[in-house]
């Protein structure tokens, strides 16, 4: 004998919202909600009948040639953003890069920063994504950060050496974050620039495309208004290195959590800083090999990320972050290039 329940307004409503779930599922053409940025509304979408339903991708085939631009070559462009600048984004605008073969990705803090961040790319990409199609960028995905980040983004606070341990670990972890939730099977090359970038040349991608290295790096100064001589530039990134013997020997008497940062004179390293070799008068796609590089302006064959080269949020080899990464992709087979005399300058606080 079947079982009825007791009271049969529960078996009533039992039974239709079965048959509600099962019309769903066999009947009709309901497709759930994917995850979208807080900054994008994604509506539902049916599915089409022509489209197939698998997909391949012949990762094999894809290229990072040094002619990217005229070989159709897909690139990612990659900011972590704590702060937005009307600059930046100018700046960003102005690349010459075909926009239909850019991709963008942003991850944001999760913090009352990060809301007036996202507030702000949020008018932007619309403005953009609305407007004339050949002027719209192949797509742009915008995260929210799950890590923790720091509450302070004042210049003073982040280079703190106090606080670069800490920093350049969360740092670390929305890098990695962004990476793989943004990379796609048609990326040949990643370009990681930060959000503090105003000023570099249209032709940015393609210059250093065109140097067809695994990882290479422009070399990042500021603006500033000297009192005595007028407008002026100084070296802004010093994590762009050659490793010396003075830094190994300090490593080899570290802790083992403890880790190397340039620029700081509590930590001698005597390592050759890209920062200091730029020469004007010099060509600026002279080429020197890197041990360590900055994440203001680097351009990544994608099948180096792909391979497995991240960045390190704990001490790997006492560095961290993108010097972590440089040594990351040198333990890979990988070698970092830096360009001294190409320049991007940074925000001037």
């Amino acid at each position: 004998m079947a079982f009825l329940p007791r009271k049969p307004a529960t078996f009533l409503t039992v039974l239709v919202s079965s048959f509600i779930f099962f019309y769903v599922v066999f009947f009709s053409n309901f497709s759930p909600l994917s995850l979208a940025s807080p900054a994008v509304s994604t509506p539902l979408r049916r599915h089409n009948p022509n489209e197939p339903v698998i997909k391949s991708f012949k990762l094999n085939n894809l290229k990072s040639t040094p002619n990217a631009m005229q070989n159709q070559e897909r690139v990612l462009i990659l900011t972590p953003i704590a702060r937005f600048y009307d600059e930046y984004w100018k700046n960003l605008l102005s690349l010459t890069y075909p926009r239909n073969l850019l991709e963008l990705g942003f991850i944001v803090p999760a913090n009352s920063q990060g809301d007036q961040v996202l507030k702000s790319l949020d008018e932007v990409v619309k403005k953009v994504q609305t407007g004339p199609e050949s002027q719209r960028f192949a797509k742009i995905s915008i995260l929210r950060q799950d890590t923790p980040s720091m509450d302070s983004h004042l210049e003073k606070d982040r280079h703190a050496l106090s606080a670069q341990k800490t920093r350049r670990g969360q740092m670390a972890l929305a890098r990695n974050s962004l990476l793989f939730t943004t990379l796609g099977p048609q990326t040949s090359w990643v370009l990681w620039l930060d959000s503090d970038i105003v000023e570099s040349p249209p032709t940015l991608i393609q210059d250093l495309a065109k140097h067809d290295k695994d990882i290479i790096v422009a070399n990042c100064y500021q603006r500033y208004n000297d009192p005595t001589n007028g407008p002026a530039i100084r070296p802004y990134d010093y994590n762009n290195w050659q490793e010396s013997e003075q830094a190994l020997e300090l490593a080899k008497n570290m802790g083992e959590d403890d880790i190397i940062v340039e620029g700081y004179q509590e930590l001698a390293t005597y390592r050759v800083l890209m920062a200091y070799l730029y020469d004007a008068t010099k060509d600026p796609n002279m080429e020197i090999p890197l041990d360590g590089v900055g994440g203001t302006a680097m351009l990544v064959k994608s099948g180096v990320h792909r391979d497995g080269a991240m960045f390190p949020s704990f001490p790997f080899y006492h560095l961290i972050e993108t010097e972590g990464f440089a040594k990351m992709a040198k333990r890979l087979g990988y070698q970092a290039w830096g360009l001294p005399n190409y320049l991007v300058y940074h925000y001037n606080e």
